[in-house]
């Protein structure tokens, strides 16, 4: 019979004491226990030292974008294009090569665009006479107005802001020619960023699809799945926001043009055509556009006209705010108007006017990416 230190369990209780015994402190040594840490300060340091990570690659995302934000913007460019005709390109594919679909649509595009431009050129210039007249005649009848109660401001001091304007332009011309030549160089600029916008608009139209396939072919099998989804996802939102957008953006153009044509305005096609563009800065375009209108109205038609036009601003943007986003744009862009708000504004100060543009659909795309990847990776109820 084996002895009872012998056996196999009591062997181990034995080295298990032995253990335990080697590792107590020696006698007359006092243990220093380990600080307490509490249970929310160490998630809110896994979270903090994560967001750190995060944070420097959007840091270095936004910087990368920042030294060849011509290539950004042309990319962005490209895919508005994209979204807007290839509704009409699938429609005239049907008939057509796609080539050649492609082909009539852009030029379809640009003919109107350029169209537009030359009735906004001719208008300006067929009452430019009458506007130097009116104009001329509305800054005096603001410098009366200015004059009256409950102003009171000096004539001498209008006239003397008169003259100082006058000597300042005087004195600066090298500087304003200089600024007149930057301007140039930065028009050759912008129209080198829109010729690659349209040549990337041609490729997405014409094989997006196959593009977007070899991306997810070069990815590792794993991740595939989810980036098809996220694609998809981002793809969707952003069609949705650039269609509703702009029967926003045409909305409100055609109700200033048709208000300010009532109230006798002139530049009126102009101003409608710059509230179209001002649009697509959600929340703060089409005040900024009212504004200058406004301002036109009046030099040109009194304080009254431009009153009743500064109450187009609390009108359009009423009906902008619980019209026409809500029945065009809710079902592409689910956002509080505050985050929008919030975002307008972040990109307006990283990117000046194209980073205000390009706020909100960039946060309606990561927001549909990440809750298409929840939903994709949530796998519901189970079945009994």
């Amino acid at each position: 019979m084996p002895t009872r230190s012998a056996h196999p369990r009591y062997r181990f209780r034995a080295a298990r004491g032995t253990a335990r015994d080697d590792a107590r402190p020696a006698p007359g040594t006092r243990r220093v226990a380990d600080p307490p840490v509490a249970p929310a300060l160490r998630t809110a340091a896994a979270y903090a030292w994560r967001l750190l990570v995060v944070g420097a690659l959007v840091y270095a995302v936004f910087s990368l974008l920042g030294r060849f934000h011509e290539v950004g913007v042309a990319l962005f460019l490209g895919l508005v294009g994209s979204a807007m005709l290839r509704p009409l390109v699938g429609l005239l594919a049907r008939r057509l090569p796609r080539p050649l679909a492609v082909t009539i649509a852009l030029l379809g595009s640009i003919t109107l665009a350029l169209g537009v431009l030359a009735l906004v050129g001719e208008t300006v210039a067929g009452q430019q006479t009458v506007l130097q007249r009116e104009f001329g005649a509305g800054i005096e009848r603001i410098e009366r107005w200015l004059e009256q109660p409950p102003f009171r401001l000096n004539p001498e001091a209008l006239s003397d802001l008169q003259s100082r304007i006058g000597r300042f332009l005087s004195s600066h011309r090298s500087t304003l020619i200089s600024t007149a030549i930057s301007g140039a160089t930065r028009l050759v600029e912008v129209l080198t960023t829109l010729a690659l916008g349209l040549f990337c608009a041609v490729f997405f139209l014409h094989s997006g699809d196959h593009h977007w396939r070899w991306v997810c072919a070069q990815l590792p099998l794993s991740a595939r799945d989810r980036v098809s989804v996220a694609g998809h996802a981002a793809w969707r939102t952003f069609t949705g926001y650039t269609h509703g957008i702009v029967l926003v953006a045409a909305t409100n153009s055609v109700l200033v043009g048709l208000a300010l044509y009532a109230l006798g305005v002139p530049l009126a096609v102009p101003l409608a055509l710059l509230e179209f563009f001002a649009a697509f800065v959600p929340l703060i375009g089409s005040p900024i556009a009212l504004a200058i209108a406004a301002v036109v109205a009046l030099a040109t038609k009194g304080p009254v006209v431009a009153a009743i036009v500064m109450a187009l601003i609390v009108v359009i943007g009423q009906i902008e705010a619980h019209l026409l986003h809500p029945l065009v744009l809710s079902w592409a862009v689910r956002l509080h108007p505050l985050v929008v708000a919030i975002s307008v504004v972040a990109g307006a100060i990283a990117a000046g006017v194209i980073g205000a543009v390009v706020a909100v659909p960039l946060v309606s795309v990561v927001w549909s990416v990440r809750q298409a990847l929840r939903t994709a990776n949530d796998p519901g109820p189970a079945r009994p």
